[in-house]
């Protein structure tokens, strides 16, 4: 049984199969996914698993260099802005409208589904390396 943090067995999977630059996205309840990107779906109810959640638990195992968030989380929704910065700590962000991030979706790996039904929690993470 493995004993890191990260036990569901379709994140691991993503996480161990990521190369450098390579993004995996975390989102709200209704973020739309594309057609042909890998959903997983963690959803139980409003609010369960939260954004921040799974944020945490699939950084405890991924090395990101960058990560994107949509402009308008600074307006909509700063209190979920602050606790994204504090758990990225240094990592670069970029700030890209939430409609290009639902467009650049198509190109992760997966996008995770939370349970947050808070605006604009959205984000998609960069891949880094460790060495």
């Amino acid at each position: 049984m493995k004993k890191t943090r990260v036990i569901n067995s379709n994140i691991s999977r993503v996480i161990s199969q990521m190369g450098h630059f390579d993004t995996l996205s975390i989102g709200d309840a209704g973020m739309p996914v594309p057609e042909g990107t890998e959903k997983i779906d963690l959803a139980v109810e409003a609010g369960l698993p939260s954004f921040i959640q799974v944020l945490e638990n699939v950084l405890s195992e991924l090395e990101i260099q960058k990560v994107y968030l949509a402009e308008e989380i600074k307006l909509q929704n700063p209190e979920q802005l602050s606790a994204v910065k504090k758990i990225i700590g240094d990592t670069q962000i970029e700030f890209i409208s939430h409609d290009k991030m639902k467009s650049n979706l198509k190109n992760t790996k997966a996008f995770i589904r939370t349970g947050e039904e808070t605006p604009y929690s959205n984000i998609i993470l960069e891949s880094g390396v460790v060495f």
